[in-house]
């Protein structure tokens, strides 16, 4: 069986004023920097079959600080949604000029929509899958190996959803904090929600 752990990078100065940050490279801020600090000693039990980690800076810091950078290897799939037109802009920025705008259901103008990330979702999933199906006996825990995933929130959002079976739009009903540890696992044949949005300090 397999874990997929999925960890949001620490908080940006975009993230804390709620702007759409796909692509563009910022780094995170003392809080941000914190909050990747704080997970080194709840991941430092276990023992990870595989990281994976987004190319973008804020995600490659969490990963260094929580202490996984020595396996982490760099998945351009697990890159945030590309944003298009509304980088850098807020929701509510967005809806003066498009009210009902729904970034799950319509997407975003010169970015990508929710059929595109789904597909991105469908490579990260296999790919874990075959680091998992490589793993020796010494990073298997309990018959489960665990895949450590660092990212960022609405593309985990749409992992999860894809893993589900509800399609990355599924990420819409699933809300992450910067910081936080989510587990996607199984029940028997079953893919679940084994944690979710969990603070680092409540592991």
């Amino acid at each position: 069986m397999i874990e997929l752990w999925l960890l949001r990078h620490g908080a940006t100065e975009w993230a804390r004023n709620g702007r759409h940050t796909g692509r563009t490279d910022v780094p995170l801020i003392e809080e941000g920097e914190a909050e990747a600090r704080a997970l080194a000693p709840v991941l430092a039990g276990h023992r990870f079959a595989g990281v994976l980690v987004s190319p973008l800076q804020r995600a490659q810091r969490t990963c260094a600080l929580a202490g996984l950078a020595s396996q982490a290897q760099p998945c351009p799939d697990l890159q945030e949604w590309d944003y298009g037109r509304y980088e850098g802009i807020t929701t509510a920025e967005i809806r003066e000029h498009n009210p009902h705008w729904s970034q799950w259901r319509d997407g975003c103008p010169g970015g990508e929509c929710s059929a595109d990330v789904q597909q991105r979702c469908e490579r990260v999933i296999a790919q874990a899958e075959a680091l998992a199906q490589g793993t020796d006996q010494l990073e298997v825990q309990q018959g489960v190996q665990q895949i450590a995933l660092f990212a960022h929130g609405h593309i985990l959002r749409s992992l999860a959803g894809t893993w589900l079976g509800l399609g990355a739009q599924g990420g819409a009903l699933l809300s992450l904090a910067t910081g936080t540890i989510s587990v996607l696992g199984q029940e028997r044949e079953q893919r679940t929600i084994l944690r979710w949005n969990v603070p680092n300090h409540s592991l």
